[in-house]
């Protein structure tokens, strides 16, 4: 996914342009460490105290000129337009955070109101087109069969949540002014794999990652993976 986010960043940025990226919803920020390594000014929004803290040890392990790149905000996506101005933004992330949203257009319309015109808005949602994949390939005929025609799920977390199509996603990036540019598809081929099952050999991970690499890229495979990566562009 980092190396599809960066080819979007670069076709609609020139490089080697500081960008200014806001990341709601941090999570363990990965991307968020990533992108102000690679020398951005990344905001990151994060509702969790939990999650929070954690980010702060984690960037204060940082040397001090990635640290100063890094503004950690305590704060909902949902309240994003009460956070920062239109406009504020160049790259917005909003990875993993619209399956615990109700509705995800009001979401969306925060998201794309702050970014800035010729921005990029990224987003990662699970497939609700892919819902009977993980229990239909685990042998729970009864989960598969339920997965038909549904956009609600059970997390490996325990948690009801809810996943996206992308026809619909599509369509309301284009109704909030930043209409779809490209689409990926995420974990095809590991998310049937148990969370605590240990990783392969390095040889072996290379060849995983280059195969999945290329099936979210690449039809029939990517419209049937657990995640989809949609990266919209806001209009000027």
């Amino acid at each position: 996914m980092a190396r599809q986010l960066d080819e979007r960043i670069a076709a609609h940025h020139p490089v080697g342009r500081r960008l200014r990226v806001l990341d709601a919803g941090l999570g363990q920020g990965v991307q968020a460490l990533r992108l102000a390594r690679a020398g951005h000014e990344v905001t990151a929004l994060e509702p969790d105290p939990a999650a929070l803290a954690a980010a702060r040890a984690a960037v204060a392990r940082e040397p001090a000129g990635i640290q100063e790149r890094i503004r950690l905000v305590q704060g909902d996506a949902r309240d994003i337009g009460a956070h920062f101005p239109p406009g504020t933004f160049d790259v917005v992330l909003c990875h993993g955070v619209l399956m615990y949203v109700p509705e995800p257009a009001p979401v969306l319309a925060g998201l794309a109101r702050v970014l800035a015109a010729g921005g990029l808005l990224s987003l990662v949602v699970r497939n609700a087109d892919a819902l009977a994949l993980r229990p239909g390939l685990a042998g729970d005929w009864d989960a598969a069969l339920a997965a038909f025609g549904s956009t609600t799920y059970t997390s490996r977390l325990g948690l009801p949540v809810r996943a996206d199509r992308l026809t619909d996603l599509s369509a309301a990036l284009t109704g909030v002014g930043a209409p779809l540019d490209r689409w990926y598809g995420v974990r095809l081929f590991t998310d049937p794999v148990a969370d605590d099952r240990p990783p392969p050999a390095p040889e072996v991970l290379e060849r995983l990652l280059a195969a999945e690499e290329r099936a979210g890229r690449t039809d029939p495979y990517r419209a049937v993976a657990a995640l989809l990566h949609l990266c919209g562009v806001r209009r000027s």
